[in-house]
């Protein structure tokens, strides 16, 4: 009958033990001296290494020959345990054993002495699993044991554990494996069954073990299945359903470009090609930490894959901290989302849109010095209180000069650019707006989610003013940022065969035909500011002189 192979290979000395030499070397030591305890506590994440552990452990306390704290192997004792022909080692599943009449049964029994070894050693696992009632069955023997009895404990979750059990134990938390350990394991284990692996393969099924090294023998072992004289980096990916490193590369600069059309591409892509979006996603949220520690840490190359270095270095140095962290945000949020949801594609999708969409999304700090900025407008700078124009003012003669003033051209350039052309009129405008929005739209989603909710409010010579309702001042703002309205202007230019400035204000902003403002007076406008500011701070922070 077949082995798994990572029961095939499964440690049988303290020293195979990968990774966890702090506790084998205390296990060890203890083993020599005779200094033995009655209980132990195993916990760590799964793979780790915690069961082969106690199972080394059980042989150790009862060989006849040890060597160095490990057990031989060889001697009568430990070939029984290990063939299971002798019974004085029992393995419990408290998972399946988790109730109380099965503690009392253990109970009964652990009064008897071992039949051929030392000790009579108990290993159970998924202790966590136990019920209360069990807990406290269990915490009698554990208080006062046979002398001939051992317990070992294993766990993936020590804190479900009653503080009772655990002062009893002696506890040694089990670490995650790193990936080189693993890589090392692998490999040897390649080499002992004859078969020829990419060393990338090795590295692939370690970033996708979480550090459980059963898991990557898992891995390992449906690969050599599919075939046993030689796997290839393709073939793994393949059928470990795992998208290639190139992808995740391709896909992150399609996110920071904005171009969301190759973004939804490469997630179809993903998708027909059978990929788990779920593992998908776990790898695009590797790959944007790895993008934080190479924009933070002094030496990366000690806390990413060597291979990923370079391409996280470039990446992460067009980009922001702060966007990087926002990212990171996003995708754990839809990691968290995909969980529970039956539509993982979506989910999936979603957080790339969003992803696309970033760069236009205000930071905290942002939003902070926004409303400073707003807080101080009408008070620092009462210049720009609008004044409502009057036949009989002269000071109103600069406002209609100004208004003549020559527009910022485009910086499109065109061999006509000297010929003087007719100003844009307002029902052109509007009339041709429906088709612009179009085009921005097959160009930039991300740009044309925020202008559609705008309005053409005035048109001055070559100068169209975009106007936005209440509540879209974050839409107003994006729009105004110089490489998306540089961007709109192009487009313009494009549509109406001359140079466009596009002045994007808030419709209270915006004065009708004869220069007057809507009633919404620059006092009103700092009442909300300051209400926006109170609701963001809370009435018991902001104060006003």
């Amino acid at each position: 009958m077949y082995q798994a192979i990572y029961r095939k290979y499964r440690p049988k000395t303290f020293d195979e033990l990968l990774g966890q030499i702090h506790v084998t070397t205390i296990l060890k030591n203890q083993i020599i001296k005779g200094n033995v305890g009655h209980a132990y506590l195993f916990s760590g994440t799964r793979g780790t290494g915690k069961t082969s552990a106690a199972k080394i452990f059980s042989r150790a306390v009862n060989c006849l020959d040890p060597k160095d704290g490990n057990p031989c192997n060889k001697c009568d004792i430990c070939k029984g345990i290990l063939d299971e022909s002798i019974m004085d080692v029992i393995e419990m599943d408290a998972a399946s054993n988790r109730k109380i009449e099965d503690i009392r049964e253990l109970r009964e029994k652990v009064v008897y002495p071992p039949s051929r070894a030392k000790y009579k050693v108990y290993i159970i696992d998924e202790v966590h699993m136990l019920t209360n009632e069990a807990f406290n069955a269990l915490l009698k023997t554990l208080e006062e044991p046979p002398k001939h009895l051992i317990f070992l404990l294993a766990t993936t979750e020590p804190e479900r554990l009653p503080p009772t059990i655990l002062s009893r134990c002696q506890r040694f938390d089990f670490k995650r494996l790193t990936s080189r350990d693993m890589e090392d394991s692998m490999r040897k284990i390649s080499l002992e069954m004859g078969v020829e692996v990419d060393d990338k393969v090795f590295k692939l099924i370690a970033s996708n073990s979480d550090g459980a090294m059963r898991d990557a023998l898992s891995l390992l072992d449906q690969c050599i299945a599919f075939d046993d004289k030689k796997v290839t980096y393709d073939d793994a990916l393949k059928i470990l359903g795992i998208a290639n490193k190139e992808l995740i590369f391709k896909m992150v600069d399609s996110i920071k470009e904005e171009k969301l059309d190759e973004v939804l591409q490469l997630i179809d892509h993903i998708i027909q090609e059978g990929k788990d979006t779920s593992l998908f996603l776990k790898d695009l949220i590797h790959h944007y930490r790895n993008l934080m520690i190479a924009k933070t840490s002094a030496d990366p190359e000690q806390l990413i894959d060597w291979g990923e270095v370079e391409v996280c270095k470039r990446q992460s140095g067009e980009m922001e901290l702060s966007y990087i962290m926002r990212s990171l945000q996003i995708l754990a949020d839809a990691d968290t989302s995909m969980k529970w949801s039956t539509q993982p594609r979506i989910i999936l999708e979603m957080a790339a849109i969003r992803l696309v969409g970033l760069n236009n999304e205000r930071s905290l700090e942002e939003r902070v010095k926004a409303l400073e900025d707003g807080i101080a407008l009408p008070i620092q700078k009462p210049s720009q209180t609008p004044v409502k124009k009057t036949e009989k003012s002269p000071e109103s003669k600069p406002a209609v000069e100004e208004k003549k003033e020559t527009p910022k051209t485009s910086e499109v350039k065109r061999p006509d650019e000297s010929i003087e052309k007719p100003g844009l009129d307002i029902e052109s405008i509007k009339k041709a707006w429906p088709r612009f929005l179009q085009t921005v739209k097959t160009r930039k989603m991300s740009i044309y989610a925020l202008v559609m909710e705008g309005e053409v409010a005035q048109v001055n010579g070559n100068r169209i003013t975009l106007a936005y309702k209440d509540g879209f001042e974050f839409h107003k703002d994006a729009v105004n940022k110089p490489q998306n309205k540089e961007f709109l202007e192009g487009i313009l230019v494009e549509f109406f065969g001359q140079p466009v400035e596009l002045m994007i204000l808030m419709k209270s902003c915006v004065p009708d035909n004869s220069g007057n403002y809507p009633e919404k007076s620059i006092e009103a406008t700092k009442e909300e500011v300051i209400k926006e500011a109170v609701d963001f701070f809370g009435k018991d922070i902001v104060k006003f002189k």
